[in-house]
């Protein structure tokens, strides 16, 4: 089963500039393609979780997104595949905040078999904060920002 990890299972930003530990999980045999090995699909998903948990680690969570009439979306993901997962295989995904503008943020999210650490896969996303009222670009909250800063962003 793939399984979130909690932010508060995670360090603050405050802790480290090291990337944190930000999802793990197991590939089950439906997460498989023809191929035999994990599907792309499925990547996208456990690095989406590992956005949203990394996100909130900095204060940007379902309550502030509703109370704020904010969100983030993302505007631009790459994603490299460096080794094949199988059925059976454990990851764990370790991500980071590349850098930190006014109104947009780029992570990073490194996936890792737990057994070998080898490399598995790695995206890079580029979101944007918004205003939902009006579905444009909002500026990130300044206390977002030095969280981001102090976990080792650029600005």
């Amino acid at each position: 089963m793939l399984t979130e990890v909690s932010p508060s299972q995670t360090n603050s930003p405050e802790d480290t500039h090291e990337p944190r530990v930000t999802f793990r999980g197991v590939v089950y045999p439906w997460h498989l393609d023809s191929m035999d090995h994990m599907n792309v699909q499925h990547y996208i998903g456990v690095f989406d979780q590992s956005s949203w948990v990394l996100l909130a680690s900095l204060g940007l969570d379902a309550t502030y997104f509703r109370e704020a009439s904010s969100g983030m979306a993302a505007l631009e993901q790459t994603v490299e595949y460096k080794a094949e997962l199988r059925a059976g295989d454990v990851f764990e995904i370790r991500s980071s905040i590349l850098e930190v503008r006014e109104k947009t943020m780029r992570l990073r999210h490194d996936l890792y078999k737990s057994g070998t650490g080898t490399l598995a896969a790695s995206t890079t996303i580029v979101g944007v904060h918004l205003d939902m009222n009006t579905r444009r670009g909002s500026f990130i909250p300044e206390s977002v920002r030095q969280r981001a800063l102090r976990f080792g962003a650029d600005h």
